[in-house]
């Protein structure tokens, strides 16, 4: 849980997790959203695999991203969890 969460304290990470919400893309796709490096987007992308956010699998030569709901699931019920009572 606490990879979860470190992956979700970067904002660059939250902006692949909006991409991938629409549809599952490769690695290079989700890399032509951003103004940065292919090698810097391909760390935040295992980050956020590394935190269970996402998972990737192999197509020939292209690695395919896609959001993990179930992980995605589980933070927003430890953060409701810490809610005070009576504030849903």
């Amino acid at each position: 849980m606490d990879e979860l969460f470190k992956a979700l304290g970067d904002p660059t990470r939250r902006e692949i997790l909006k991409l991938l919400k629409k549809k599952e893309l490769p690695a290079g796709e989700v890399a032509d959203k951003f103004s940065m490096s292919k090698p810097s987007i391909s760390h935040h992308l295992d980050s956020l695999r590394q935190g269970g956010l996402v998972t990737s699998t192999r197509s020939g030569q292209q690695i395919i991203y896609a959001i993990n709901n179930k992980a995605v699931e589980q933070a927003i019920d430890v953060l409701e969890g810490l809610m005070s009572k009576g504030k849903k």
